[in-house]
């Protein structure tokens, strides 16, 4: 610090500990009246790029083919026992109507329920009939289970192959006022991004905005409070079956329940860990407390002022409690060692003295180390991803707080508690730093050497890094939402839904012609054609609608997707896609056509499936057609599943073959169709953060090398200073590369963090360094002082880190294990570099000038 502001500090919080103190607690106790409103929000939203089209795109398709949210239940008797035996249809039969009394669920499909077409065979004229179903008296149970096995309809959708497991589908209702507020919402803020806002406008965009945070979080509670009606039934079916539940708002439900579990449980975990690691390293009460008072009044602060202004944690930004308590910890550790190092040189001096001098010296570096810092998290704000840019955010103000929190606190606590012996042991050489400068001096060129082979190793590691990961790894293997997700994944047709909608080309928009019926059948009644011998349509097919009649005008044409032209075109993309091993359960048109197809015994005409389309029964309609057709637009949809428990699923991989047959193979103009679904919504997602990322990482470390220009005024040693950073960096993505460890929303802001916590101990060395080469210009001295000073400061704010962070390693959400993990390694690298391959740098290019 100048003179100058050095006066003023001391003026007003050196001189007045107790009022400062006392001023921070009330500011925290103020804002921690906010901590009941206190939000975890876990939506579709904050997985999803802002402004994606693709996003807009999916909503309006779930609007158009009324799709909205579900939940699936799996149903398998205990004890092997048969599945369509009297009891268990009895007990399936209640479920089913029990789930239909759930709030919002509009309607349950089950084995109970579903249209039979095979058991037995029905003829087409039937289609227009009722249904018979299970629960139909006199149905053959054995040709049920037969059809469900086999039939193109139900094959991989209500039953497993092994006959044991059922599947229930409950359908939740569209909401349509959170579709129209999203869009209304969505609008505005496109105008403001691409032409500006009026006055009104923006008021507006205000209004909306707030209008659809409270109705979401209005709909989560909602959500949350259906799962757990759903559970609280199935738990009254628990002695009959093994029973899972399925479903994006049951995900959504337990990551919100997991990461709320790990900020109370492990958030307490790791303050008893850091409170024993302090312990053991300070052996005194004081250096535990103040510590501790700094870390809990910064995320007081933080988590209550966020609070107030409704600004939520997402299943992204969760760890940046961890984070903020970490570096804060860090902060007061290097106040702490840089204290207790002045005490033990300068005994005589006193209380007032050595805070001051401590505040003085270390003022600087803090200030830099944070900057530097908040510049990592700062290339956050670029990814286009709502959680991830307020990840930046966040903890680019958490940070600044917690510097101003830490020279109020620290200081302030120090001239309350007063001077008293220090307990620390004055020699040092004992310690692991003082081994790491032997090490370095002795065995520079092997310090070098492993560097150069670390770098080499995690740069082939990064070559096999993955920008994916499957919802079902998200999660522990005993946990029930892994169990769950897969029995559906592998034994009902799979779990992440995915759509290809195509529109009909412009030449298909003309009105049947019977002189073109469509494939090879020129005629409509053939010898051997079961329509000559038998009718199936009954004795007048047709009707008052004769189709030789003059057409009306006011009627809308036969869908070109009801032709032989478009089914045809359909049955080589569902044909394609089922060849594909990714993909789990199809749905589409082509389904009802070869039904159609078997129960004529031949390929139907354009005029048959006119016909029998015609006289399907509504609720042969509903099941069948309805939502794979949508006339309006002369559109059709194909519906289908990824397996996650594929070993070999990467999304981008899929969506790129897809397109590139439907374009190449089918002829499809790239127009002409669009790949939507949760699955292209989070491909998305984890698409732009890798690419912005990489982009990003690159102006990071150019813009630390700037700030580390402008503090040392050495670009030698600004080069130096950025290289340990890289390496650690280098390992730990190398490492994931190495290990499997796909980069998803959560692992690929490691990266950043590396790079924040990281330079922190560079920044830190590099300035004791020049304050210790300038008592005698000579470097190998220089080193040793600087690794029992220092050094000791890195070492112990690296073990209270680790330490903290391998709690997290307990944790039931894999992302959250991830995290502590490689969190925890790359403090163990950065320390490892900086204690090192640092002062090696250092004394192979001697950037301060030529020593003594």
């Amino acid at each position: 610090m100048t003179g100058r502001v050095i006066r003023v500090y001391d003026r007003i919080v050196l001189q007045h500990p107790a009022m400062v103190m006392a001023a921070v607690v009330l500011v925290a106790i103020v804002l921690s009246f906010g901590l009941p409103n206190f939000k975890l929000d876990a939506s579709a939203d904050s997985l999803t790029l802002e402004n994606d089209d693709d996003l807009d795109y999916f909503r309006e398709v779930n609007e158009r083919y009324g799709s909205g949210d579900f939940l699936v239940v799996t149903f398998s008797p205990l004890d092997d026992a048969d599945l369509f035996a009297d009891e268990t249809i009895a007990t399936i039969n209640e479920l089913t109507e029990d789930l239909k009394q759930i709030d919002d669920v509009v309607n349950v499909l089950s084995i109970v329920n579903v249209p039979l077409l095979y058991s037995p065979r029905i003829t087409v004229s039937q289609l227009k009939d009722e249904p018979r179903t299970l629960l139909t008296p006199g149905v053959d149970r054995a040709m049920v289970k037969q059809e469900f096995l086999n039939s193109p309809v139900f094959r991989n959708l209500i039953l497993s192959q092994d006959g044991q497991t059922t599947a229930l589908l409950a359908s939740i209702a569209v909401d349509q006022k959170y579709i129209d507020l999203v869009r209304g919402r969505d609008a505005l803020r496109y105008k403001r991004k691409m032409e500006g806002l009026s006055t009104d406008e923006s008021l507006e965009l205000d209004r909306i905005s707030k209008e659809f945070l409270d109705y979401r979080t209005a709909r989560a509670a909602v959500e949350k409070n259906r799962v757990a009606a759903v559970r609280e039934l199935m738990d009254g079916y628990r002695d009959r079956a093994q029973i899972f539940l399925g479903g994006p708002s049951m995900i959504t439900s337990d990551m919100v329940g997991f990461v709320k579990n790990d900020l109370e449980v492990f958030g307490i975990g790791i303050t008893l860990f850091i409170m024993v690691t302090l312990g053991a390293i300070f052996r005194q009460l004081r250096w535990v407390i103040l510590p501790l008072l700094t870390c809990g009044l910064s995320v007081v602060v933080m988590l209550g002022w966020l609070s107030w202004i409704d600004w939520r944690l997402t299943v992204i930004s969760s760890n940046f409690v961890a984070l903020l308590l970490v570096l804060t910890m860090a902060l007061t550790i290097h106040l702490i060692v840089r204290y207790r190092e002045l005490h033990r040189e300068r005994p005589d001096a006193t209380q007032h003295e050595l805070v001051r001098e401590t505040v003085n010296v270390m003022a600087r570096p803090c200030i830099y180390t944070v900057l530097t810092t908040v510049v990592a998290f700062a290339s956050l704000v670029v990814s286009g991803i709502r959680p991830v840019i307020d990840f930046g955010w966040m903890m680019t103000i958490g940070l600044l707080v917690s510097l101003v929190i830490g020279f109020l606190v620290i200081p302030a606590g120090m001239m309350l508690i007063g001077k008293v012996k220090n307990k620390g042991k004055s020699n040092h050489s004992t310690q692991l730093p003082a081994h790491f400068s032997d090490f370095t001096e002795q065995h520079g060129r092997w310090v070098l050497t492993l560097s150069v082979a670390l770098a080499l190793v995690a740069g082939y590691g990064i070559s096999k890094l993955e920008v994916d990961n499957r919802f079902i790894d998200y999660f522990k293997t005993d946990t029930e939402i892994y169990q769950g997700l897969s029995i559906i994944d592998q034994k009902l047709g799979g779990t992440t839904p995915l759509d290809i909608v195509i529109q009909a080309p412009e030449s298909a928009n003309i009105p049947l012609v019977l002189g073109n019926t469509g494939g090879d059948d020129d005629t409509m009644l053939i010898e051997g054609d079961p329509f000559a011998e038998e009718d199936p349509f009954g004795d007048d097919p047709f009707g008052e609608d004769d189709p030789f009649a003059d057409p009306d005008p006011n009627k809308e044409p036969n869908s070109y997707w009801f032709t032989r032209a478009g089914l045809d075109e359909l049955e080589k993309i569902q044909a394609y896609l089922d060849a594909l091993p990714e993909i789990g359960r199809i749905d589409s048109l082509v389904t009802p056509f070869h039904i159609a197809n078997d129960l004529t015994g031949h390929r139907m005409n354009d005029l048959e499936l006119a016909v029998m389309r015609k006289n399907l029964s509504p609720e042969i309609n509903q099941f069948l057609i309805a939502p794979y057709l949508f006339e309006e637009k002369n559109e059709t949809r194909m519906t289908m599943r990824t397996a996650e428990s594929i070993g070999s699923l990467n999304r981008q991989d899929l969506l790129d073959d897809i397109n590139g047959f439907l374009i190449d193979e089918v002829g499809l103009a790239p127009d002409q169709f669009r790949v939507s679904g949760l699955l292209v919504l989070y491909n998305n997602m984890l698409q732009s953060l890798f690419h912005s990322q990489i982009v990003t990482l690159g102006v990071v470390f150019l813009g630390i090398m700037l700030m580390f220009m402008v503090l040392f005024r050495s670009v030698i040693l600004a080069f130096i200073a950025i290289l340990p950073n890289l390496l650690a960096a280098s390992v730990v993505l190398g490492v994931m590369g190495l290990a499997g460890i796909p980069l998803d929303m959560m692992t690929i802001t490691i990266a950043s963090i590396t790079v924040g916590i990281g330079v922190d101990d560079t920044l830190h060395y590099i300035y004791r360094f020049r304050e210790e080469f300038a008592k005698d210009r000579d470097y190998i001295a220089t080193m040793h002082r600087s690794h029992v000073s220092i050094g000791i400061a890195m070492y112990y704010t690296s073990i209270v880190i680790i330490v903290g962070f391998s709690v997290l390693a307990l944790s039931n959400f894999m992302p959250s294990v991830y995290f502590g993990f490689l969190t925890g390694l790359a403090m163990l690298v950065a320390l490892l570099a900086s204690q090192t391959l640092l002062p090696k740098l250092i004394l192979l290019f001697k950037p301060l000038g030529n020593g003594a």
